[in-house]
């Protein structure tokens, strides 16, 4: 689904993974957010009629759940939780944005790269992990930095040891932190 394209459902992610990202007339992209299991999104076009903000691009093969907009609109008139569940995740999603934005503006590349494990990691057994695939090519799009920057610091994450590699697997020592 491409930027300015008009905007007719809500989309469930029920598996799979998909990238939010934009480009620019020379093809440089962002990457904005990496949706999974139990995300959604078309729900911004839906709630202000205008169209599509960011292309959608599956990952992975995905299954969708469409809602059409008559429906989630009505969804959202009959039904108090699901509005509040709707806004928290723009909230969410606005804060998301704000930390990006501050992070941008305010870290140097190694702090860009930690604070995106950072987000991206899960606790396993005590442990936080990045256990999604995620490719330097990616995480340089996420931080604004080149693939090559981004190697560079993994490198130096990893020889530090702030990270171990296990597999596509990235687990995150206790010293790898951020100041608040």
């Amino acid at each position: 689904m491409a930027a300015g394209d008009s905007i007719e459902s809500l989309y469930i992610v029920l598996s799979g993974r998909l990238k939010v990202m934009m480009s620019d007339a020379e093809g440089k992209e962002v990457i904005l957010s990496i949706l999974g299991s139990g995300e959604y999104f078309g729900e911004m076009g839906l709630i202000d009629d205008n169209p599509r903000s960011a292309t959608v691009v599956a990952i992975e093969a995905c299954e969708l759940l469409a809602v059409a907009r008559r429906d989630f609109k009505k969804c959202l008139a009959e039904n108090l939780e699901m509005s509040m569940a709707v806004m928290r995740g723009l909230v969410r999603r606005l804060r998301d944005a704000d930390r990006k934005i501050g992070s941008l503006a305010l870290l140097d590349v190694y702090g860009r790269v930690a604070r995106l494990l950072l987000d991206m990691s899960e606790t396993v057994d005590g442990q936080k992990m990045v256990t999604k695939r995620l490719p330097k090519q990616d995480i340089a799009k996420m931080i604004g930095a080149s693939r090559e920057m981004v190697s560079r610091v993994m490198k130096d994450l990893q020889t530090g040891g702030f990270i171990e590699m296990r597999g596509s697997t990235i687990v995150l020592r206790d010293t790898i932190v951020l100041p608040d």
